[in-house]
């Protein structure tokens, strides 16, 4: 066991390690690097790519290995998300949006199926303080947009690409948590949000009963969860759905089944040192995707690591994990 720049404890959870890393965001010495989300081709496995802010300078995209195919430089992005099919003005696209801290909104981008190049579309500004956690869902044909807030307030708006090839972006529901939230992801075939509130734990809303108040799930401090409770992402393999959290306080991810009437908490997993890659620490931003994905048959997860500790000094960088390790690990 060792502390990490944050004083949060290495090892925690049962031990995985990293099949590969990026390279360090470019921003050194602050916080930078936070949330990554990953896109398959549904056609050929083999590629892809995952996203990943640095949130003082831009997002980076990266191939299923971890190598650097692009940077959009511009605001700061800090949360990310994505969804395939969306019909934009150039086509099909997948639909890639980030949480602006920088632009005071929330940042859109197209990626092209066929290229893997991303372009920047447009930002829509919402009326919050500071745009913090977000993430998307669709609702049949809609698709939704849920960013929150760094004093709990909550948005839930739908987007359509406007006449004029512009991005729209129409509130339809307004909440709140009583603290600062952060990672949220929607589970679109059972109509489910899933939010963390950093200091309190895991929030659940049925997005089909706008009214319904949220069930919290997880309590964080517990033993499943160390605040900060930080990324969240959904990871869905034939009938069984996964939830994973970062617990940030003890640089590990719980991991729950929530495919059945209840979620049901089945273990937690810290990303160890090994073959050169260090040990995850700090843990921000998560994102997963069920197997195959590119070399990884059963599945990836995708980690940000809070200090990268390589020849160009305590960075901040993303790992990439075998999710059929973190499976044998926690016996899932």
């Amino acid at each position: 066991m060792r502390s990490d720049s944050r004083g949060a404890t290495v090892g925690a959870g049962s031990p995985v390690l990293a099949a590969a890393e990026t390279p360090p965001v470019g921003t050194g010495a602050r916080d930078a690097a936070d949330d990554p989300e990953i896109w398959v081709d549904p056609a050929n496995p083999a590629r892809g790519v995952i996203l990943g802010t640095d949130k003082q300078a831009g997002l980076y995209v990266y191939d299923l290995e971890g190598r650097e195919l692009q940077f959009l430089p511009g605001g700061k992005p800090n949360n990310v998300d994505l969804r395939p099919g969306f019909a934009a003005p150039g086509g099909d696209r997948v639909l890639a949006v980030a949480s602006d801290r920088g632009r005071g909104g929330v940042a859109f981008y197209l990626l092209d199926p066929a290229n893997l190049k991303l372009e920047f579309w447009g930002l829509a500004p919402v009326d919050l303080a500071e745009p913090y956690g977000l993430c998307l869902g669709r609702r049949g044909e809609s698709f939704l947009l849920i960013v929150n807030g760094t004093d709990g307030q909550i948005r839930q708006l739908r987007v359509s690409a406007g006449a004029d090839g512009k991005v729209q972006a129409v509130e339809e529901r307004r909440f709140a948590v009583a603290t600062q939230p952060e990672g949220c992801v929607v589970d679109d075939a059972r109509g489910l949000l899933y939010l963390g509130e950093e200091g309190r734990g895991i929030w659940r809303f049925d997005m089909t009963a706008p009214a319904a108040p949220g069930t919290l799930i997880a309590e964080a401090p517990s033993s499943m969860l160390t605040p900060d409770v930080e990324g969240l992402t959904l990871l869905r393999e034939g009938q069984v759905t996964w939830l994973i959290a970062s617990s940030q306080g003890d640089s590990s991810f719980a991991v729950f089944r929530v495919d059945g009437s209840a979620p049901e908490f089945r273990g937690r997993f810290s990303v160890a040192a090994s073959g050169g890659i260090d040990a995850v620490t700090g843990t921000d931003g998560v994102a997963a995707a069920a197997g195959p994905v590119g070399r990884y048959a059963s599945g990836l997860v995708v980690v940000q690591d809070d200090v990268d500790e390589g020849p160009q000094g305590a960075r901040q960088n993303f790992k990439l994990v075998d999710w059929a390790e973190v499976k044998k690990a926690l016996g899932l």
